[in-house]
């Protein structure tokens, strides 16, 4: 079996996944740079059973993906999962469309607009880019003043990531959210990410902590990794007074904090799901 391995840079989550694909006996892992791919349009030189996507750069990943399906190839994630998870709007449409609880979300696309529904939202709330990661350019405003200078600056600097704007109800963690991870239709394992700070991503420093897979969590984590389309997903989870909400998706994920704080042999899970994908047997 050719599988194929798209990457940008080699960190220690690709090192693992390497690792564990040379444990495969019938596995030949073809290395695809995405600094250096060239898609020649209706031709599939490669000839891959399967590809795995670890790209760092989202555009670059969601791009190859259409094109590699585009000449049959099997791909996890599939670009639809890309496109949905790269993007916090159609995330939260998603999610909302197949009943998986979230906070309350608001779009508006002028700095009069978002300022209207941040006030009829309520403060504090957190605003987003739409495609962004690693906690980036994530901010909480608790009042008018700070929703006001904030709203005008993403206004002049004008980039895409602060054309439109995602507002979403803050939700008040105590010091912790949950990651859990899913490969397949199996819930794998999760972490508490634990932080003083309210943004409690590892990339910002957050500490990973096991988390047990409750019933209700592996419940809601499937629900929302079907919601996106399905693969491997992280699902990133507030423990709130309504219950579990489902805050974001990513359809990349990172798992280095996660092996030994878990238990769990992350990279061995999601190279076993690929292989059998590449075999036809997972859809």
């Amino acid at each position: 079996m050719r599988i194929g391995f798209l990457h940008s840079l080699i960190r220690r989550e690709e090192k693992l996944l390497i690792n564990e694909f040379s444990r495969q006996d019938d596995v030949e892992l073809v290395m695809i740079d995405d600094r250096k791919l060239i898609f020649e349009m209706g031709q599939n030189g490669l000839q891959l059973d399967v590809l795995i996507e670890r790209s760092i750069n989202h555009s670059r990943a969601m791009h190859a993906l259409i094109l590699f399906e585009s000449n049959g190839i099997r791909c996890v994630n599939k670009s639809q999962v890309a496109l949905t998870c790269g993007d916090k709007l159609l995330t939260s449409k998603a999610l909302q469309e197949h009943g998986v609880p979230q906070p309350p979300v608001s779009i508006a696309f002028t700095e009069d607009s978002a300022l209207e529904a941040i006030e009829k939202m309520g403060y504090p709330v957190v605003i987003k880019p739409a495609v962004g990661s690693w906690g980036r350019l994530l901010a909480k405003i608790n009042d008018r003043d700070a929703a006001e200078a904030l709203l005008e600056h993403k206004t002049i600097l004008g980039s895409y990531h602060h054309s439109i704007f995602y507002i979403q109800k803050y939700v008040e963690k105590k010091g912790r959210d949950i990651r859990a991870f899913v490969v397949g239709d199996e819930c794998i394992a999760a972490i508490y990410r634990e932080s003083p700070h309210w943004i409690t991503n590892t990339a910002r420093g957050g500490r990973a902590v096991n988390c047990p897979v409750t019933d209700e969590l592996a419940d809601i984590s499937l629900k929302a990794a079907a919601a996106v389309g399905g693969g491997i997903v992280a699902i990133d989870v507030f423990e709130s007074e309504n219950g579990l909400l489902v805050n974001e998706v990513n359809y990349t994920m990172e798992f280095k904090n996660s092996i030994e704080t878990t238990g769990v042999n992350i990279p061995a899970k999601i190279v076993n799901y690929v292989v059998k994908v590449g075999r036809g047997e997972m859809e």
